[in-house]
């Protein structure tokens, strides 16, 4: 009966996600369409501070800027954080500046001891900008000509202080379409998101740190990035801080409205994700939930299957042996439940998101691929080396 006992806890471990998401995929939904006529829109132009920090960002900071500079129905103003880069980051954005008075690029004041590059960069913006509604925006995101307006409405209609938007996450190398996908997945798998909205526990906040959207007065009030200062992950801390305060949060699904390259390269998708790691998955006190829940539920149902199907057995006795062999079929279905759970959500991931089919084919390579990242951070941090970005160490209030 082994194999029946581990098909079940396979079975219970991918159902649980399973329907979350199912749940998930109803409310997770786009901001709200603006008005139809140009009157219509016009009449509610929000104005807007577009803020972007930039280190080293001279692949994309272009077509990030012009991206906001074609946005539609808002006033804007684009400012742009130089943070001590060594490429031609600033020339460009000087360049863009010259042909649009709407666009400033500044240099990052030194970095204070205690604060991550970009939390030290988005409060530096936060003093620069001169409009009451913020938007902090990586450079790798390219937004649509309605994004910034449709997501001010968000804002507006939800009554919270703190929006985010999860782009489109384009990619390109093997380990970008293995792993990156993963990010609405377990969003959608794991955040319940009815709970985020009716509950003000701060365990419910999330967010995407690509693109956030804030009131400056409830940015103010939170402390801003001065809150979160020493983290690298702040989609999960800035909104925990803001529900701190006793402000609301909440996310949209951004796919139609942005996109993202974030990582180019093997090596940047496995150092950027285990920068994240100690503030997420393999925080202390989770890293073992999550092996054993995404281990069980989507690596073992597929591995059992192969092994049950080559034949092997999984009880050394004869007559329990007798036993497998008469209730297998039963395990057998079992293991296809869950997998069928497992994977029909990655599917409708990959179409509604517009994801690589790669990351469905392999999933749980995938997953063992993200489990792997996750501990390869833990181990870091036990051996006193925390993982860096950009050259930067953790700050010395997280070590």
């Amino acid at each position: 009966m082994t194999l029946v006992g581990l098909a079940l806890g396979a079975l219970l471990c991918a159902a649980a996600p399973a329907l979350l998401y199912l749940w998930n995929s109803v409310l997770f939904r786009e901001p709200p369409a603006l008005p139809s006529g140009g009157d219509a829109a016009a009449a509610d132009q929000p104005v807007i501070s577009v803020l972007i920090p930039a280190r080293n960002e001279e692949l994309g900071i272009e077509a990030c800027v012009r991206s906001v500079l074609a946005s539609r129905h808002v006033e804007l103003e684009v400012i742009v954080l130089d943070d001590a880069s060594t490429d031609r980051t600033a020339d460009i954005v000087r360049a863009l500046a010259v042909a649009d008075p709407r666009v400033r690029v500044q240099s990052a004041p030194p970095l204070p001891d205690g604060w991550a590059g970009k939390q030290h960069a988005c409060f530096a913006l936060s003093q620069l900008a001169r409009y009451d509604i913020l938007t902090f925006l990586d450079a790798d995101v390219r937004l649509r000509p309605d994004a910034l307006a449709r997501m001010a409405r968000f804002l507006r209609e939800s009554k919270c202080a703190l929006v985010s938007g999860f782009p489109h996450q384009e990619t390109g190398t093997l380990f970008e379409r293995l792993l990156i996908p993963l990010i609405n997945w377990l969003l959608l798998s794991f955040l319940p998101l009815w709970g985020m909205r009716r509950s003000p526990r701060a365990a419910f906040g999330a967010g995407c740190g690509q693109w956030f959207m804030t009131a400056r007065a409830a940015y103010e009030t939170v402390g801003g990035h001065g809150a979160v200062r020493s983290s690298f992950h702040d989609g999960l801390t800035l909104p925990r801080a803001y529900r701190k305060a006793g402000f609301g949060t909440d996310i949209c699904d951004a796919t139609h409205l942005a996109s993202c390259r974030m990582y180019r390269s093997a090596s940047a998708v496995w150092f950027g994700l285990a920068k994240n790691a100690r503030e997420g998955m393999a925080a202390t006190g989770q890293i073992g939930f999550w092996t054993v829940t995404l281990f069980c539920g989507q690596v073992v149902p597929a591995l059992l299957l192969v092994l049950a199907l080559s034949g092997l057995t999984f009880e050394a006795d004869p007559h329990e042996r007798t036993v497998e062999q008469a209730v297998r079929p039963f395990a057998l279905s079992v293991l296809g439940s869950a997998i069928v759970m497992s994977l029909s959500k990655r599917c409708h991931a990959a179409v509604h998101f517009r994801q690589s089919w790669v990351g469905v084919l392999l999933h749980p390579v995938a997953i063992l691929l993200l489990l792997a990242v996750q501990w390869y951070a833990v181990l870091r941090w036990v051996i006193g080396k925390p993982v860096g970005w950009k050259g930067r160490a953790l700050p010395a209030a997280k070590l």
